[in-house]
């Protein structure tokens, strides 16, 4: 019986590897087979990293950031059995407008992919005359149409919550200038309609920790339910850093980039997906009840996080 409670679908053939018995420190241990997307995965990309991933009829899909061979960053369609072993389309993914004509960006990279009542959302960083979001809907995955960009530039990293809080949409992103630049903090904004977004609240921002003293990295907190601009509990550890070759050694190397799980509410196990060194896809395990007691255990709250973000 699980101490605490995962609100989600039951997810019976999860991806998972048991922990192993020497295992120490935080609760997330690496797949053994590491890394589950190697190089040049499909004609034309050289590499797949930083994506995302879902339970979807029994099955695994998932939107994945594929550098093409020119280096443009594109969204490319994958699918599995098994949550392990990928195949991806050939062909990058076709976003349309509202009319269904042909709407791509210049370029588009590190995709979320969430379930939100009965549609689903991706969402990733683009051109918008600098660096902002894109998002696009479907309920198919065979029509992906584009709406309204929710932020000017710039800002990079954006995830939506997998429900409505207050009757909102709620969406998390990281602000940023046009470069990779100490800009690293969280916020909060909601929307009525995926299209006005406002009620923008800051979340958490950086530390003096190495890990999170650029920009907030593979840490965790727990937000509050009904506010979810106020931090209850803040990890003071990293929960995940560069330790393996694949992690280590890539085109952009000592890079861990979480951007996915695929959990079961059933038995409170959680699979994890990360890029590697801008190179690779990694998957790590962990249980809800573990993360949740090393994170409560190993809280650092400062006074900014448990504000409602506004002034």
């Amino acid at each position: 019986m699980s101490k605490y409670k995962m609100i989600s679908p039951a997810v019976p053939n999860v991806p998972w590897q048991d922990k192993p018995e020497n295992h120490e420190g935080a609760p997330l241990w690496r797949y053994t087979e590491n890394p589950v997307i190697g190089r040049n995965p499909v004609e034309g990309v050289a590499r797949i990293f930083n994506s995302a991933v879902i339970p979807y009829e029994g099955k695994f899909i998932g939107v994945f950031r594929g550098e093409q061979v020119n280096g443009i960053p594109f969204i490319y369609f994958g699918r599995s059995e098994d949550g392990l072993h990928w195949t991806f389309d050939k062909e990058k993914i076709n976003f349309v407008n509202e009319k269904g004509e042909s709407f791509m960006p210049k370029y588009a990279y590190d995709p979320r992919l969430v379930k939100v009542e009965d549609t689903y959302y991706v969402i990733w960083c683009q051109d918008f005359y600098g660096a902002s979001i894109g998002v696009a809907k479907t309920t198919d995955f065979k029509t992906f149409t584009r709406i309204e960009n929710p932020f000017i530039p710039f800002n990079r990293n954006a995830v939506l919550f997998p429900r409505k809080i207050n009757g909102n949409y709620v969406m998390l992103s990281r602000p940023s200038d046009s470069g990779h630049t100490p800009f690293g903090d969280i916020f909060l904004s909601e929307s009525p309609d995926m299209t006005f977004w406002g009620k923008h609240r800051h979340v958490m921002g950086k530390t003096s920790e190495w890990w999170e003293s650029v920009k907030i990295g593979g840490g965790a907190a727990i937000l509050d339910i009904d506010e979810p601009s106020r931090v209850k509990y803040r990890c003071e550890n990293f929960l995940l850093t560069p330790e393996t070759w694949y992690e280590e050694r890539g085109f952009v190397p000592n890079v861990c980039f979480p951007c996915a799980t695929i959990h079961d509410s059933e038995t409170g196990k959680i699979a994890l997906y990360y890029g590697a060194a801008d190179s690779y896809v990694g998957v790590a395990f962990t249980t809800l009840d573990e993360i949740v007691d090393y994170i409560k255990d190993h809280s650092l709250v400062r006074e900014e996080d448990t504000e409602l973000g506004i002034r």
